[in-house]
C-alpha cells in the first residue's frame, strides 16, 4: 500500500498523490448509492429534542440555493459553452459515521471499513473531462494543468462548491463541518494522523472552522494540525459557532484566501 510522504513544512514543492482505489470507482459510486438516507425525525422527535445546528444548516442552505440560483445558472451554461463534459462533477467521499460498537452489519457498508457512510458530493466541474488522471485520488496542486481557465477561477472563489448546497439538503453533509475526504486517502491518513477517523462524528461541511484558519494541505503536517481544530470545532459546536464561521468564510471567499 502507497503511503503519503511526510515532507518538511519549509518545503515549498507539493507532493503528488496518485492511490491505488480500494475497489474501482464504479464500485464506490454503488456503496454511496446504496447508503440509506439519514432518517428524518417526526413531530414527536422534533418537539422532543431538536438538532438546532441542523435545523440552521438546512435553513441557510436553502435560503442560499435561492440566492445563488442566478449565480449557479449562469456558472452551468458558462462551464457547457468553455469545455467539453458534465456541468457537474461526482465525486465519492467518506461521511459521517453513527456506528457503534454493536451496530449490526448493513448490506451498504460491504466488508470494508470505509470510516464513515459514503455519498456523492457535487461540485461544478473545473477540470478537463475525460483526463486519465482523474481516476486517481489526489490531493489538490496549484496550477494543475487539467484545470481549465473558468476552472480556476470557480476553484480560486469556491464557487466550485455551490452545489454541495443539495447535498446539505440531502442529508449527506452540512454547511460547517470538517472537510469530506475521498475514500482511499481516507484510509491512508486514517493510519498516519491520530484521531483523524473521530472527525467523523458529525456531518461533514462545506466550510469549517480549519478552512478558515489553515489554506488547502500541502503536507501530512498540515493535516494534523486541521485535525486538531475540527476535533476543537467538534467539541463545541453549537448554532453560535457555526454562524461565527460560516460569517468568516465569506472574506475566506472573496479574497480568495487559501485557494487555487
Amino acid at each position: 500500500m502507497p503511503t503519503l510522504t511526510l515532507m518538511p513544512r519549509q518545503q515549498a514543492a507539493r507532493p503528488t498523490l496518485p492511490f491505488t482505489r480500494l475497489a474501482p470507482v464504479a464500485d464506490e459510486l454503488a456503496v454511496a448509492a446504496e447508503a440509506p438516507p439519514i432518517a428524518i425525525p417526526g413531530l414527536l422527535d422534533w418537539t422532543a429534542r431538536v438538532d438546532w445546528v441542523r435545523l440552521l444548516n438546512v435553513i441557510a442552505s436553502a435560503l442560499l440555493l435561492v440566492l445563488a440560483l442566478p449565480l449557479m445558472l449562469a456558472i452551468a451554461v458558462l462551464v457547457k459553452l468553455t469545455s467539453r463534459g458534465p456541468v457537474l462533477f461526482r465525486q465519492t467521499r467518506v461521511g459521517v459515521d453513527r456506528r457503534s460498537p454493536a451496530s449490526a452489519p448493513v448490506r451498504w457498508r460491504r466488508t470494508y471499513d470505509y470510516g464513515g457512510r459514503l455519498f456523492t458530493m457535487y461540485k461544478f466541474r473545473t477540470m478537463v473531462s475525460g483526463d486519465p488522471d482523474s481516476a486517481l485520488q489526489v490531493w489538490a496542486q496549484p496550477d494543475d494543468p487539467r484545470v481549465t481557465p473558468l476552472g480556476r477561477v470557480l476553484r480560486r472563489f469556491r464557487l466550485d462548491e455551490l452545489p454541495q448546497l443539495f447535498n446539505v439538503l440531502k442529508g449527506d453533509m452540512n454547511l460547517v463541518g470538517p472537510r469530506p475526504e475521498q475514500p482511499r486517502i481516507f484510509a491512508e491518513l486514517r493510519d498516519q494522523v491520530q484521531r483523524y477517523s473521530e472527525r467523523q462524528r458529525v456531518l461533514p461541511g462545506i466550510t469549517g472552522w480549519a478552512q478558515v484558519k489553515q489554506p488547502y494541505d500541502s503536507c501530512v503536517d498540515d493535516v494534523r494540525s486541521k485535525v486538531q481544530l475540527d476535533l476543537e470545532y467538534i467539541q463545541n459546536r453549537s448554532v453560535r459557532r457555526d454562524l461565527h464561521i460560516l460569517m468568516l468564510t465569506v472574506p475566506v471567499m472573496l479574497l480568495r484566501r487559501g485557494g487555487w
